[in-house]
């Protein structure tokens, strides 16, 4: 199979394994929602919001705003409760594993002074996002890979443990037996969770883990460890994380861009969507088969989210509201 069918195909079902929902959930879920979450104004602090529909994640953030904790504190402990959570397919502890059976995570964090530290291919330790965050303040380094990274983590004081459930090894096993991609986009209700926190103080930090695509080959890395691709924080200026196809955010360096359009600018929403329009509108671009999802926030608090697709979702914690809202999307005006 050649290299970019094989892309394709792999990575549309990471983002389109089904983890127990269907689509008329997933209709019936819209119905639910608020529309689409954006400000255009000064926003009140602190803030939280997240990729999907992650109420937990946020609500954990908040408290540890609400109880003077620092908002690095607040995104890593944020993320780490959907790394913890078993049903969650797509992060942590029983997220889907590679093709040979072996979990494997991702996760880079970054701070208001711009220091950031990641972990990719990282088996057998559950909260990839905290050893994201030591590699960033106890070593010289940004990343840390596969057995590295492990021995590094259980030389912090964590522990090793089996990440493959028995749900998802069933799950693994029934696909062995075809091996046959057959993606349809969105029916999960979350795979990626990115973060981003503004404290009262107007400072900002950023998480993102994942257990990238379920089935993947074996050493796949997508864009949720990379910083400029899964997560971008500039404290001057704004935040921005990705999800869905990584692939593609990193051929476009996505949050990265997201918050260098803000720089010059555009509001959150803007440029979430200025950002999907550098992907669709590439020679050749196969974005109908597809997702990728930004969310974002700037300085003063206003926030945005955009999608290729319906059913993206940003889950956002502020005024003592926890709220999901879906969000707009491109191919909206266009099918």
């Amino acid at each position: 199979m050649k290299r970019r069918n094989f892309i394709k195909n792999a990575s549309l079902t990471g983002v389109g394994v089904a983890v127990g929902s269907s689509i008329i959930a997933c209709a019936e879920n819209k119905k639910e929602k608020n529309t689409v979450a954006t400000t255009n104004s000064k926003a009140s602090l602190p803030l939280v919001i997240a990729t999907w529909n992650v109420p937990n994640a946020t609500a954990k953030a908040w408290d540890v705003l609400q109880n003077n904790g620092s908002v690095l504190d607040a995104v890593e402990q944020g993320v780490m409760v959907e790394e913890a959570d078993e049903k969650n397919q797509s992060v942590g502890k029983g997220g889907r594993p590679d093709r040979d059976g072996n979990v494997t995570l991702d996760a880079c964090i970054m701070n208001k002074e711009g220091d950031c530290g990641a972990v990719v291919y990282m088996q057998n330790i559950t909260h990839a996002i905290t050893v994201a965050r030591k590699v960033m303040e106890d070593t010289p380094h940004v990343m840390l890979a596969g057995k590295g990274a492990e021995q590094f983590a259980v030389e912090s004081g964590m522990k090793r443990e089996n990440l493959l459930t028995d749900a998802s090894k069933k799950e693994w096993e029934d696909w062995l037996v075809e091996k046959e991609y057959k993606p349809i986009i969105n029916i999960e209700n979350h795979d990626t969770i990115g973060m981003l926190a503004i404290d009262k103080n107007g400072d900002i930090s950023g998480a993102c883990t994942t257990s990238g695509l379920a089935y993947k080959m074996a050493g796949r890395v997508g864009d949720s460890p990379i910083i400029g691709s899964g997560l971008f924080v500039d404290n001057e200026v704004g935040g921005a994380v990705a999800t869905g196809l990584g692939e593609e955010v990193v051929k476009t360096v996505g949050s990265f861009l997201v918050v260098e359009l803000m720089r010059q600018g555009k509001s959150p929403q803007e440029a979430c969507e200025e950002a999907i329009g550098r992907i669709v509108t590439k020679p050749n671009s196969n974005y109908k088969n597809f997702q990728v999802g930004y969310i974002a926030v700037n300085k003063q608090g206003e926030t945005g989210s955009y999608s290729i697709h319906e059913w993206f979702s940003m889950t956002k914690y502020q005024d003592g509201k926890n709220e999901n809202y879906q969000s707009d999307f491109y191919l909206k005006d266009k099918e």
